[in-house]
């Protein structure tokens, strides 16, 4: 199983080869007439709902938490979808003028699916200023209930708009680097995994262990004598699918990975989700390169926008 919390992906194995990025059309929720040319109808999405939320940041027991809070106008393409209360729950990072991408999932987990399908446009606020997602579309190969689903949608915005943008890791060679995870949500530590959510953004660090279909990275406890814990040490947990993780440094992030769960082990529980030894799962970008490029080139040419190439 990959699992956040109450979402979860029944998987009797991790797809090696799958997600090779062949670009092909994915399902297409939209407002109003929208998207056209080879992009599947509408009618399919009854097939693909699923249930569920997002994560947040955990974090060592022995560092001090407010080094890890961080502004969101430090991370300003990167944007929560939902806000219930003080929760928040989502996260989708902008990548184009035009798009953004997340986990298809979390589509469905919020009002996104609903409110785009039954022709309306969804609210978000992105760099601090409000925008509108018009129409998501959905990976080829997303379906909850294959081993071999790709949980990755592009939502595209209503207008274009230059910045903020992060833009896609490109070269494959994620293996053994470090990355910069954010979510907002439950927080916790790695002693007694997640505890509370207040809505803070929050980073953390950690190694991509495995980079196949999918990006891998273990949360390391730093009490074990051969630990390779980073002194910014974290995965993600409750309420972060969506989220990005990014290589690189501030003024030259790009996006790896899309958080989309963790693991279920033998000793998984929701109540203790993120404790030492986790592994967090991301959709790897550059696996699926050919795709985002071609859903935006396709998007241009069918509505006629040049804004949008």
């Amino acid at each position: 199983m990959i699992r956040f919390g109450n979402h979860s992906r029944r998987r009797s194995r991790e797809p090696e080869d799958g997600g090779n990025g062949r670009a092909r059309s994915g399902t297409v929720i939209q407002a109003g007439a929208g998207l056209r040319g080879s992009l599947a109808a509408l009618a399919s999405l009854a097939l693909l709902v699923v249930s569920g939320g997002g994560a947040a940041i955990i974090i060592r027991h022995d560092v001090n938490p407010r080094g890890h809070e961080v502004r969101a106008s430090e991370f300003p393409a990167v944007f929560h979808l939902e806000q219930r209360g003080g929760d928040r729950i989502c996260a989708a990072t902008a990548v184009h003028p035009r798009w953004a991408i997340t986990a298809a999932h979390c589509v469905f987990a919020t009002p996104l699916s609903q409110t785009v399908a039954d022709g309306g446009v969804f609210p978000v606020r992105v760099g601090g200023r409000d925008r509108l997602i018009e129409a998501v579309v959905l990976h080829p190969d997303y379906d909850e209930a294959s081993a071999a689903s790709t949980d990755l949608a592009l939502l595209r915005f209503q207008q274009a708009r230059a910045a903020p943008l992060i833009p896609l890791q490109t070269e494959a060679n994620e293996l053994a680097q470090v990355a910069t995870l954010l979510g907002w949500g439950f927080f916790g530590w790695g002693t007694s995994g997640r505890e509370f959510s207040d809505g803070r953004l929050r980073k953390a660090e950690n190694r991509i262990e495995q980079a196949g279909a999918r990006l891998r990275m273990r949360f390391d406890d730093p009490r074990d004598p051969n630990s390779a814990a980073l002194p910014m040490e974290g995965t993600p947990g409750l309420w972060d699918s969506g989220g990005p993780a990014l290589l690189g440094g501030p003024g030259d992030y790009r996006l790896a990975g899309v958080a989309i769960g963790e693991i279920e082990g033998e000793h998984f529980s929701e109540e203790t989700q993120g404790r030492y030894g986790a592994i967090a799962v991301y959709e790897r970008i550059t696996r699926h390169l050919d795709w985002i490029q071609a859903t935006i080139a396709e998007s241009a040419a069918a509505t006629n926008d040049p804004q949008s190439d």
